[in-house]
C-alpha cells in the first residue's frame, strides 16, 4: 500500500498552468500526484515521472501521455534529454520516504519493526545502513548524527556504536536500538526517528541528491515554469527555501550598488503551504509537510 499523496490538490494547482505543457513528477511512488497531474492535461500534454525504487514500477500508468523513468531524480536533465526533452513547464518533487517503504519491514526504514539494517531507496546500490553503522569511522558517524539527525549527543552515540561493534556486528534495527536502551521511554520515539533519519539520509545521499535536482530543475524549466517541492524535515526545507530565494544553498548572492540581487524564482507565497488539520487527521505523514512553489524568472 502506497501513501496518500500529501497536499495533492494544492501542489497540482500550483504546478499545472498549461494543459498542453510538459511536466515532471520527480517522485512517482504510488502515482497519486502523477494521476492528478494527468487529469489536468490535454491530449497534447506530457508527464515524465521518476522513481529509483523497483517497487514503484508496479504502479505504472497506462496512458500515452505518460512515461515512467526508473532513475534517481539526480539524473533529471540527462534522463529527459534521452527522450528529446530539454525544457519543461513544471516540476514537482514530494521528498522523503513513502509509507510503502516504511511498511515493507525488510527495507529497514521503520523504527517499529526488527529488520536488516538496509534503508536503501535503490536496492541495487552497494551502500546500506549496515555498512554505515559497522564500517564508518567514529568521527564520520558523529558528523552524520549531528548534521543529519540534529542530535546534540552525536559524539556519544558514535562512540557507543564503535565500542559495541568491536565485539559483535550490528546487523538489524533491533541490534541498533538495543545499544540505546538507556534512553527514557518517553523520549525514545523522537530519538530513534532522528537516528534513523540521519542514517537514511547518508545511505541515500538525500541532501546532495536534492541539491543536484534543484540546480537541474532551474536549468530545464522554461521562464515562467514552476517548481513545487514538498519536504518533511527542516534540513530539506532550508535547502529548498534558500534555493528558491536566491538560487544558492549557502553564502550570499552578489548584490548591485543598490543592494539588489538577481532572483532565480518568484515565490507564489512568502510562507510555506502546510496541510490543514483534516488532512493531518486522515494522513499522519502530512504532519511535518511543507510545500514551497517558485516561478522561474
Amino acid at each position: 500500500m502506497y501513501h496518500n499523496p500529501v497536499l495533492l490538490q494544492q501542489s497540482v494547482d500550483d504546478l499545472v498552468t498549461n494543459s498542453d505543457g510538459i511536466y515532471v513528477d520527480c517522485t512517482f511512488g504510488g502515482g497519486g500526484h502523477s494521476r492528478e497531474i494527468l487529469s489536468r492535461l490535454s491530449e497534447r500534454g506530457k508527464l515524465y515521472s521518476f522513481d529509483q525504487d523497483l517497487d514503484a514500477l508496479k504502479n505504472n500508468i497506462d496512458d500515452e501521455r505518460f512515461t515512467l523513468i526508473n532513475q534517481n531524480f539526480r539524473f533529471l536533465e540527462n534522463s529527459l534529454l534521452m527522450y528529446g526533452i530539454s525544457e519543461v513547464d513544471g516540476i514537482l518533487a514530494d521528498l522523503g520516504v513513502s509509507s510503502h517503504q516504511f511498511d515493507e519491514a525488510d527495507r529497514g526504514f521503520s523504527t517499529r519493526s526488527d529488520a536488516p539494517l538496509d534503508m536503501r531507496m535503490n536496492v541495487m546500490q552497494s551502500l546500506d545502513a549496515k555498512k554505515v553503522i559497522n564500517e564508518y569511522e567514529e568521527e564520520a558517524l558523529a558528523d552524520i548524527f549531528y548534521h543529519y539527525g540534529e542530535l546534540r549527543e552525536a559524539r556519544k552515540l558514535a562512540r557507543e556504536i564503535v565500542h559495541q561493534r568491536k565485539s559483535k556486528k550490528i546487523s538489524t534495527t533491533e541490534d541498533l536500538k538495543k545499544l540505546f536502551s538507556y534512553i527514557p521511554p518517553h523520549k525514545q520515539n523522537k530519538f530513534f526517528a532522528q537516528v534513523f533519519q540521519a542514517i537514511r539520509i547518508e545511505v541515500n545521499q538525500e541532501l546532495e541528491v536534492l541539491k543536484e535536482m534543484l540546480l537541474q530543475a532551474y536549468k530545464i524549466l522554461k521562464p515562467g515554469g514552476r517548481l513545487v517541492v514538498i519536504s518533511y524535515h527542516s534540513l530539506e526545507d532550508r535547502l529548498v527555501k534558500r534555493f528558491l530565494k536566491n538560487g544558492m544553498f549557502e553564502g550570499e548572492p552578489q548584490r548591485d550598488i543598490y543592494g539588489n540581487y538577481a532572483k532565480a524564482f518568484e515565490l507564489i507565497k512568502s510562507k510555506a503551504t502546510i496541510p490543514d488539520e483534516k488532512e493531518i487527521e486522515e494522513n499522519s505523514r502530512a504532519r511535518s509537510a511543507k510545500m514551497r512553489t517558485g516561478i522561474k524568472l
